[in-house]
């Protein structure tokens, strides 16, 4: 028997046969080896490990195919798991992540598009010719401690109420707002939603002499001002000379101006309260702003008055006038009635240093602050007319005029 590389033959000397015998190089004259046909070893019966070029690439390409079907079931496991994972969330409420944001979400802007509107008793039985229908109100007219009016707010309407000094007036989390009419004629208080705390209410009717009070939340901002000469059929639907809310009385949005606005913004740096009377977009009611809550000393008199002087009807030159009927209702803002750079804070007016009235063409903030001295009489009035309040503050907000 003799071995060759690969090959196991048993080796004779009969020459016949040539065609199946092959001569092993080296092996003596005569001995002749031939190849067994079934290439199995006579000593395990096992087949020779035989290694050929084809063999080994038919290996690799198995290999590659297995490992290639093995990756595509991993890759089929694994997105059916997460496909299970996310049904389960979503059947049970538990989106990912941030399901609970989306559906607080969701749930503000459902209130948010929910406009209540009055009863009949709450409609005001006066008759008037239609308002100015001027541009809406700007929101945020003043720069500094200006509340943004995208936030929401939870109010009420409890005619006659009055502030609690311990807790600014209002239940747990909430403080107590009084709204007080001085003047001769129905005023329509109105006010903006506000983002994350809707109001239930956003329209009140206060006849002269009358008053409200308006449970608003903390961390609230947003701003109230007086409509006047209104008139809303039982369902709300009507018009208004001034501050319209698109002739609705439960207001959904900015008032048309000219409107004086008392604006807050509640539990803000270090837990301040900022507030403040803005005049930017024009006056329509004379206005102020008390402290009835809280631990800071009020800078304004319960008459309107302060060190610098008193609340007074704006004296409007008669280029800001609004007049209805023939008669004046409104004083606007220059910016509202002339549009320019100049008088709108914008282009090369814009930087504070230049924003100034005195290089104004006519400084028509002057005679607005001449009228109520610790309101925005302009954009950047802030020095003398952004006011801050510690301690769960409540507030009384009146209009009218001093005594």
């Amino acid at each position: 028997m003799l071995h060759s590389p690969g090959v196991i033959c048993l080796c004779y000397r009969r020459p016949a046969r040539r065609d199946r015998t092959t001569e092993i190089p080296g092996a003596r004259p005569g001995i002749f080896c031939c190849r067994p046909a079934s290439r199995r070893s006579p000593v395990t019966g096992a087949k020779p490990m035989t290694r050929t070029r084809t063999g080994t690439a038919m290996g690799r390409r198995r290999n590659r195919t297995q490992r290639a079907r093995r990756s595509r079931v991993g890759l089929l496991v694994t997105v059916i798991t997460v496909a299970v994972t996310v049904f389960w969330f979503e059947s049970s409420g538990h989106s990912p992540g941030s399901g609970h944001d989306r559906q607080v979400s969701t749930a503000a802007d459902r209130a948010a598009a929910t406009v209540p509107v009055p009863d009949a008793t709450a409609s005001p039985s006066a008759s008037a010719s239609p308002g100015r229908s001027g541009a809406p109100s700007r929101p945020g007219a003043s720069k500094a401690a200006r509340p943004t009016a995208t936030t929401r707010s939870t109010a009420t309407h409890r005619p006659g109420g009055t502030a609690t000094k311990a807790t600014g007036g209002g239940a747990a989390g909430t403080r107590t707002f009084s709204f007080a009419n001085r003047l001769g004629r129905t005023v329509w208080l109105a006010a903006t939603k506000g983002d994350k705390h809707p109001l239930t209410t956003t329209g009140w009717v206060l006849r002269p002499g009358g008053s409200v009070s308006v449970a608003v939340p903390e961390g609230w901002g947003g701003r109230f001002w007086g409509r006047t000469g209104c008139v809303f059929n039982a369902a709300g639907r009507g018009h208004c000379e001034t501050g319209d809310c698109a002739g609705r009385f439960q207001c959904g949005q900015y008032g048309v101006i000219p409107a004086t606005l008392a604006e807050f913004n509640l539990n803000s740096w270090q837990n301040l309260d900022f507030y403040d009377v803005s005049m930017v977009d024009g006056s329509n009611v004379p206005m102020w702003i008390n402290i009835a809550a809280g631990r800071t000393k009020d800078p304004i008199c319960a008459s309107g008055c302060s060190s610098a002087g008193c609340t007074r009807p704006v004296p409007c030159p008669a280029e800001l006038r609004v007049r209805t009927g023939g008669r004046t209702v409104g004083c606007e803002s220059p910016c509202g009635v002339f549009g320019t750079d100049q008088y709108s804070c914008r282009a090369q007016w814009a930087p504070r240093d230049q924003y100034l009235p005195e290089k104004w063409p006519v400084n028509y903030a002057a005679t607005f602050k001449k009228a109520q001295p610790f309101a925005y009489s302009y954009v950047d009035d802030d020095a003398t007319s952004t006011f801050t309040c510690a301690g769960e503050c409540g507030y009384r907000i009146a209009f009218g005029n001093p005594p």
